[in-house]
């Protein structure tokens, strides 16, 4: 059974990917509209934080999601611009905790590689965060997404190289740390996302790359752990996307 009661809490835990900017729907809030359509009221998103970035001050300090309709309560979030998996393995405990997270839907890495550390670092990182979200919740249950390599990767080769190689120990650390206590899978990366149509500069998706994003996250949920249904992207939108 996953959850308190059978009400699933999921925390959602990311870089600027998964925070989203002034404007942005997010594929957090796609996530919520699946969610509410296939197990309504029999789940929760937590975290500690609720707002986006706002470019103009630098700062996460932004309500204005595209659907202003977006319920407080499933704004919340793990999330920061410029932040990677340096930045949540030492902060995840708490989140965990004070959340009581059942599930952890993670998108880290791009940002590490891009700036912090190489593959390696980044992959130590992010057995250190699987392994402090533990000792907050010994079940807690994890999806992981593998880095989708943004623009860059086209043009600088060596770091399109970090991408792949970081990819390939984040999957061999799925499987060394996969317990049957704490489960851990390794989302795919979503079929056919294209950063030229898909973002809107390359790296932060659109609305079709937040779709996107959240089916993967859905659809990995329904396959491996019978949690709500497949994705379907015409979940009714009140906005235009």
């Amino acid at each position: 059974m996953i959850g308190h009661d059978d009400a699933m809490r999921f925390l959602p835990v990311g870089d600027s990917m998964t925070i989203g900017a002034t404007g942005d729907f997010t594929w957090r809030y796609r996530l919520w509209q699946h969610l509410d359509a296939v197990c309504p009221g029999s789940y929760e998103i937590v975290g500690p934080r609720t707002t986006l970035y706002d470019p103009g001050a630098d700062a996460p300090l932004s309500h204005a999601y595209a659907d202003p309709s977006f319920p407080p309560a499933a704004r919340r979030h793990l999330a920061g611009w410029g932040e990677g998996w340096l930045h949540m393995a030492p902060v995840i405990a708490d989140a965990v905790r004070e959340a009581e997270a059942d599930v952890l839907l993670v998108s880290l890495g791009l940002i590490d590689l891009g700036f912090y550390t190489d593959a390696g670092q980044t992959a130590a990182n992010a057995r250190a965060f699987i392994e402090a979200a533990r000792t907050a919740n010994p079940r807690v249950r994890m999806v992981l997404l593998p880095v989708i390599p943004n623009i860059r990767a086209e043009s600088d080769a060596p770091f399109a190289a970090s991408c792949a190689r970081f990819n390939d120990l984040l999957a061999r650390a799925v499987t060394d740390l996969d317990t049957p206590a704490s489960p851990l899978l390794l989302a795919p990366t979503p079929p056919g996302y294209d950063i030229h149509t898909d973002t809107y500069d390359g790296t932060h998706p659109g609305p079709t790359g937040e779709h996107l994003l959240a089916a993967t996250f859905a659809d990995t949920l329904h396959r491996a752990w019978g949690v709500g249904g497949p994705y379907a992207q015409q979940h009714a939108e009140p906005v235009s996307a």
